[in-house]
Protein backbone atom coordinates (compact mmCIF):
# COMPACT_ATOMS: atom_id res chain seq x y z
CA UNK A 1 0.00 0.00 0.00
CA UNK A 2 1.25 3.47 -1.02
CA UNK A 3 2.50 5.76 1.73
CA UNK A 4 0.12 7.94 1.27
CA UNK A 5 -2.88 5.76 1.13
CA UNK A 6 -1.62 4.48 4.49
CA UNK A 7 -2.63 8.17 6.04
CA UNK A 8 -6.14 8.33 4.27
CA UNK A 9 -6.95 5.15 5.73
CA UNK A 10 -5.89 6.32 8.72
CA UNK A 11 -7.84 9.33 8.85
CA UNK A 12 -10.87 7.29 8.33
CA UNK A 13 -10.73 6.24 12.38
CA UNK A 14 -10.87 9.53 13.72
CA UNK A 15 -13.93 12.39 13.59
CA UNK A 16 -13.39 16.13 14.01
CA UNK A 17 -14.55 16.81 17.11
CA UNK A 18 -17.83 18.84 17.46
CA UNK A 19 -15.93 21.82 19.05
CA UNK A 20 -14.21 22.60 16.10
CA UNK A 21 -15.00 25.51 13.77
CA UNK A 22 -15.33 24.33 10.79
CA UNK A 23 -15.89 27.51 9.31
CA UNK A 24 -12.50 28.70 10.19
CA UNK A 25 -10.76 25.51 9.66
CA UNK A 26 -12.64 23.71 6.61
CA UNK A 27 -9.72 21.35 6.16
CA UNK A 28 -9.94 17.54 5.64
CA UNK A 29 -8.39 15.81 9.05
CA UNK A 30 -6.01 13.27 8.26
CA UNK A 31 -3.73 11.14 10.60
CA UNK A 32 -0.27 9.45 10.59
CA UNK A 33 0.26 6.00 12.72
CA UNK A 34 3.83 7.45 15.04
CA UNK A 35 4.51 4.33 16.74
CA UNK A 36 1.00 3.30 17.84
CA UNK A 37 -0.15 7.01 18.32
CA UNK A 38 -1.94 8.72 15.76
CA UNK A 39 -0.87 12.72 14.33
CA UNK A 40 -3.21 14.40 13.27
CA UNK A 41 -2.36 16.72 9.92
CA UNK A 42 -3.89 18.59 6.98
CA UNK A 43 -2.58 18.36 2.95
CA UNK A 44 -3.87 21.46 1.02
CA UNK A 45 -3.77 22.55 -2.24
CA UNK A 46 -0.77 21.03 -5.05
CA UNK A 47 2.21 22.48 -6.07
CA UNK A 48 5.43 22.64 -4.50
CA UNK A 49 5.03 22.19 -0.92
CA UNK A 50 4.97 24.33 2.07
CA UNK A 51 5.26 22.60 5.52
CA UNK A 52 3.68 24.76 8.75
CA UNK A 53 5.75 23.99 11.94
CA UNK A 54 3.82 25.05 15.08
CA UNK A 55 4.77 26.01 18.71
CA UNK A 56 2.94 25.76 21.92
CA UNK A 57 -0.06 26.11 23.09
CA UNK A 58 -1.58 26.27 19.55
CA UNK A 59 -2.04 23.78 16.47
CA UNK A 60 -2.66 24.04 12.96
CA UNK A 61 -5.38 26.28 13.48
CA UNK A 62 -3.37 29.32 14.01
CA UNK A 63 -1.93 28.95 9.90
CA UNK A 64 -5.13 28.32 8.61
CA UNK A 65 -5.70 32.06 7.49
CA UNK A 66 -2.45 31.72 5.37
CA UNK A 67 -3.51 28.23 4.28
CA UNK A 68 -6.21 29.01 2.69
CA UNK A 69 -4.43 31.56 0.51
CA UNK A 70 -1.57 29.47 -0.49
CA UNK A 71 -3.23 26.11 -0.88
CA UNK A 72 -4.34 27.80 -4.29
CA UNK A 73 -0.64 27.94 -5.73
CA UNK A 74 1.07 25.44 -3.21
CA UNK A 75 0.66 22.02 -1.40
CA UNK A 76 0.33 23.13 2.23
CA UNK A 77 1.18 20.49 4.80
CA UNK A 78 0.33 21.24 8.64
CA UNK A 79 1.16 18.69 11.30
CA UNK A 80 -0.13 19.43 15.35
CA UNK A 81 2.42 17.84 17.38
CA UNK A 82 1.56 15.12 19.61
CA UNK A 83 -0.44 16.44 22.80
CA UNK A 84 -1.74 19.69 20.62
CA UNK A 85 -4.74 20.17 18.31
CA UNK A 86 -6.75 16.80 16.98
CA UNK A 87 -3.04 14.40 18.06
CA UNK A 88 -3.30 12.01 20.75
CA UNK A 89 -2.68 13.22 24.34
CA UNK A 90 -1.58 10.46 26.52
CA UNK A 91 -0.11 11.42 29.82
CA UNK A 92 2.57 8.99 29.37
CA UNK A 93 3.97 9.88 26.12
CA UNK A 94 7.60 10.86 25.23
CA UNK A 95 7.13 14.70 24.55
CA UNK A 96 10.61 15.47 23.99
CA UNK A 97 12.28 17.92 21.47
CA UNK A 98 13.70 14.84 19.63
CA UNK A 99 10.31 12.81 19.53
CA UNK A 100 8.50 15.41 18.18
CA UNK A 101 11.81 16.23 15.67
CA UNK A 102 11.72 12.26 14.82
CA UNK A 103 7.74 13.07 14.24
CA UNK A 104 8.47 15.24 11.79
CA UNK A 105 10.70 13.48 9.78
CA UNK A 106 8.57 10.89 9.63
CA UNK A 107 5.77 12.63 8.19
CA UNK A 108 8.51 14.34 5.25
CA UNK A 109 9.63 10.87 4.49
CA UNK A 110 6.45 9.57 4.66
CA UNK A 111 4.41 12.05 1.69
CA UNK A 112 8.08 11.93 -0.01
CA UNK A 113 8.09 16.19 0.25
CA UNK A 114 11.47 17.69 -1.46
CA UNK A 115 12.25 21.18 -2.08
CA UNK A 116 10.35 22.33 0.77
CA UNK A 117 9.82 25.62 2.11
CA UNK A 118 9.49 25.35 5.81
CA UNK A 119 7.29 27.84 8.23
CA UNK A 120 8.53 27.80 11.74
CA UNK A 121 7.02 29.46 14.54
CA UNK A 122 7.52 29.38 18.42
CA UNK A 123 8.82 25.60 19.47
CA UNK A 124 8.19 25.30 15.46
CA UNK A 125 11.61 26.88 15.02
CA UNK A 126 13.67 24.40 17.00
CA UNK A 127 11.93 21.63 16.18
CA UNK A 128 12.04 22.23 12.20
CA UNK A 129 15.50 24.21 12.09
CA UNK A 130 16.83 20.75 13.77
CA UNK A 131 15.09 18.64 10.61
CA UNK A 132 16.60 21.05 8.27
CA UNK A 133 20.17 20.50 9.96
CA UNK A 134 19.51 16.84 9.63
CA UNK A 135 18.20 16.90 5.95
CA UNK A 136 19.59 20.09 3.63
CA UNK A 137 19.00 18.44 0.89
CA UNK A 138 15.24 18.38 0.92
CA UNK A 139 14.94 22.23 2.12
CA UNK A 140 14.32 24.60 -0.43
CA UNK A 141 13.68 27.88 2.25
CA UNK A 142 12.73 28.80 5.43
CA UNK A 143 10.19 31.38 7.00
CA UNK A 144 10.94 31.75 10.44
CA UNK A 145 8.12 33.73 12.87
CA UNK A 146 8.75 34.66 16.67
CA UNK A 147 10.85 32.18 17.09
CA UNK A 148 14.73 31.46 18.54
CA UNK A 149 17.87 29.76 18.00
CA UNK A 150 20.63 29.58 20.73
CA UNK A 151 20.47 29.79 24.54
CA UNK A 152 18.52 32.52 26.07
CA UNK A 153 20.41 31.81 29.59
CA UNK A 154 21.40 35.55 29.06
CA UNK A 155 18.14 37.25 27.60
CA UNK A 156 15.73 39.65 29.99
CA UNK A 157 13.11 37.98 28.93
CA UNK A 158 13.81 34.26 29.49
CA UNK A 159 15.08 35.54 33.50
CA UNK A 160 11.68 36.75 33.96
CA UNK A 161 10.44 33.30 32.77
CA UNK A 162 12.76 31.49 34.44
CA UNK A 163 10.90 32.12 37.96
CA UNK A 164 7.84 30.71 37.05
CA UNK A 165 9.32 27.40 34.83
CA UNK A 166 11.46 27.33 38.34
CA UNK A 167 8.33 27.22 40.51
CA UNK A 168 7.00 24.01 42.07
CA UNK A 169 3.84 25.44 41.00
CA UNK A 170 4.31 24.83 37.27
CA UNK A 171 2.85 21.28 36.89
CA UNK A 172 -0.15 22.78 38.80
CA UNK A 173 -0.59 25.93 36.35
CA UNK A 174 -0.43 23.91 33.60
CA UNK A 175 -2.06 20.78 33.86
CA UNK A 176 -5.25 21.77 36.72
CA UNK A 177 -5.28 25.67 35.50
CA UNK A 178 -4.71 25.07 31.36
CA UNK A 179 -2.39 28.41 31.99
CA UNK A 180 -0.60 28.29 28.79
CA UNK A 181 -4.11 28.90 26.39
CA UNK A 182 -6.20 30.40 28.98
CA UNK A 183 -3.66 33.14 30.31
CA UNK A 184 -0.07 32.74 27.99
CA UNK A 185 -2.07 33.20 25.12
CA UNK A 186 -3.98 36.43 25.40
CA UNK A 187 -0.92 37.82 26.84
CA UNK A 188 1.03 37.49 23.68
CA UNK A 189 -0.39 39.15 21.39
CA UNK A 190 0.49 43.19 21.04
CA UNK A 191 -2.32 45.55 19.44
CA UNK A 192 -4.74 43.29 18.81
CA UNK A 193 -7.16 41.40 21.44
CA UNK A 194 -7.66 37.88 20.63
CA UNK A 195 -10.94 36.58 19.86
CA UNK A 196 -12.93 34.02 21.98
CA UNK A 197 -14.64 32.34 20.00
CA UNK A 198 -11.25 32.03 18.23
CA UNK A 199 -9.35 31.52 21.67
CA UNK A 200 -11.86 28.90 22.55
CA UNK A 201 -10.17 26.83 19.66
CA UNK A 202 -7.17 26.84 21.32
CA UNK A 203 -8.59 25.91 24.80
CA UNK A 204 -10.94 23.03 24.15
CA UNK A 205 -8.04 21.10 22.50
CA UNK A 206 -6.83 20.48 26.41
CA UNK A 207 -10.50 19.83 28.04
CA UNK A 208 -8.44 17.71 31.25
CA UNK A 209 -5.55 17.52 32.83
CA UNK A 210 -4.66 14.20 31.07
CA UNK A 211 -4.30 16.12 27.93
CA UNK A 212 -2.14 18.61 28.81
CA UNK A 213 0.90 17.24 29.66
CA UNK A 214 2.73 17.98 25.91
CA UNK A 215 1.98 21.79 26.79
CA UNK A 216 4.17 21.09 29.93
CA UNK A 217 6.67 19.42 28.66
CA UNK A 218 7.51 22.46 26.12
CA UNK A 219 7.68 25.05 29.16
CA UNK A 220 9.95 22.25 30.83
CA UNK A 221 12.04 22.07 27.52
CA UNK A 222 12.64 25.65 27.88
CA UNK A 223 14.40 25.46 31.44
CA UNK A 224 16.16 21.89 30.32
CA UNK A 225 17.05 22.38 26.77
CA UNK A 226 19.05 25.42 26.55
CA UNK A 227 22.14 23.53 25.44
CA UNK A 228 20.14 21.88 22.67
CA UNK A 229 19.21 25.33 21.23
CA UNK A 230 22.46 26.47 21.80
CA UNK A 231 24.07 23.38 19.90
CA UNK A 232 21.56 24.65 16.90
CA UNK A 233 23.17 28.39 16.87
CA UNK A 234 26.62 26.73 16.80
CA UNK A 235 25.53 24.33 13.62
CA UNK A 236 23.61 27.38 11.70
CA UNK A 237 26.03 27.62 9.39
CA UNK A 238 24.37 24.63 7.41
CA UNK A 239 21.70 26.58 6.69
CA UNK A 240 23.48 29.43 5.37
CA UNK A 241 22.78 28.72 1.86
CA UNK A 242 19.62 28.23 2.64
CA UNK A 243 16.98 31.40 1.58
CA UNK A 244 15.52 32.34 4.97
CA UNK A 245 12.63 35.34 5.83
CA UNK A 246 12.10 36.41 8.80
CA UNK A 247 8.13 37.68 9.79
CA UNK A 248 8.65 39.46 13.75
CA UNK A 249 5.89 40.56 15.63
CA UNK A 250 7.31 43.20 17.76
CA UNK A 251 5.50 43.86 19.92
CA UNK A 252 6.27 40.24 21.68
CA UNK A 253 7.03 39.86 25.66
CA UNK A 254 8.04 36.52 25.22
CA UNK A 255 10.81 36.99 21.46
CA UNK A 256 10.82 40.20 20.88
CA UNK A 257 13.33 42.29 18.65
CA UNK A 258 16.75 40.93 20.54
CA UNK A 259 15.69 37.44 18.92
CA UNK A 260 15.41 38.68 15.77
CA UNK A 261 18.52 40.39 15.95
CA UNK A 262 20.07 37.27 16.43
CA UNK A 263 18.42 35.77 13.74
CA UNK A 264 19.56 38.45 11.29
CA UNK A 265 23.36 38.73 12.76
CA UNK A 266 23.88 34.77 11.82
CA UNK A 267 21.78 34.85 8.05
CA UNK A 268 22.82 37.83 6.68
CA UNK A 269 20.83 37.60 3.38
CA UNK A 270 17.97 37.61 4.89
CA UNK A 271 14.41 38.81 4.36
CA UNK A 272 12.75 40.77 7.00
CA UNK A 273 9.28 41.79 7.69
CA UNK A 274 8.58 43.59 11.00
CA UNK A 275 4.86 44.02 12.16
CA UNK A 276 5.04 46.94 14.55
CA UNK A 277 1.52 46.31 16.22
CA UNK A 278 1.59 42.38 16.30
CA UNK A 279 2.44 40.39 18.99
CA UNK A 280 3.77 36.49 19.54
CA UNK A 281 1.16 35.21 16.83
CA UNK A 282 1.65 37.25 13.38
CA UNK A 283 0.10 34.97 12.06
CA UNK A 284 -2.97 35.37 13.79
CA UNK A 285 -2.97 38.78 14.83
CA UNK A 286 -2.58 40.14 10.88
CA UNK A 287 -2.30 36.98 8.66
CA UNK A 288 -3.17 39.59 5.51
CA UNK A 289 0.75 41.22 5.85
CA UNK A 290 1.72 37.17 6.93
CA UNK A 291 0.58 35.59 3.48
CA UNK A 292 1.76 38.29 1.47
CA UNK A 293 4.94 38.36 2.76
CA UNK A 294 5.12 34.87 2.45
CA UNK A 295 3.51 34.70 -0.70
CA UNK A 296 6.39 37.05 -2.23
CA UNK A 297 9.00 34.81 -0.62
CA UNK A 298 7.67 32.22 -2.47
CA UNK A 299 7.31 33.56 -5.57
CA UNK A 300 11.41 34.55 -6.01
CA UNK A 301 13.12 32.20 -7.99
Amino acid sequence: MHAADLCQKASMTTQQPEWLNKNEYPFESKFINQNGYQQHYIDEGSGDPIVFVHGTPSWSFDFRHVIKELALSNRCIALDHMGFGLSDKKPDYDYSLTNHIANLTRLIELLNLKDIVLVLHDFGGPIGLEYALQNLSTIKKIVVMNSWIGSSENEPEFQKMKKILKSPLLPFLYLRMNFSPKYLLPQSFGSKQLNKSIKSQFIKPFPSKKERYGMLAFAKSLLNDQDFFESQLQRSEKLASKPILLIWGLKDKFAGETYLRRFQKLFQENTTVTLKEAGHFPQEEEPNAVTKAILDFVAVI
